[in-house]
């Protein structure tokens, strides 16, 4: 019964571990991603500026749903 509490104790370890890391890497992906959100904003706010400077399209919402994309951490 001891090696078995064992096994399963190493076992959580690891996934604790692992899961640790994944949330990291997720974390860094979200960065990433609003940084790419934000220059697709700016670009796109200078293209529709130059060619229609009366409307900006709102980005933080779903077309399919109306709701906001915004993620909070």
């Amino acid at each position: 019964m001891d090696r078995f509490n064992t096994k399963l104790y190493l076992q959580n370890c690891y996934i604790l571990k692992e899961n640790e890391r994944l949330r990291k890497k997720a974390e860094l992906l979200n960065q990433e991603n609003q940084a790419l959100l934000s220059e697709l904003k700016q670009k796109l706010a200078k293209s529709t500026a130059s060619s229609n400077p009366k409307k900006i399209p709102d980005l933080n919402t779903s077309p399919a749903t109306g709701g906001s994309n915004k993620h909070s951490s």
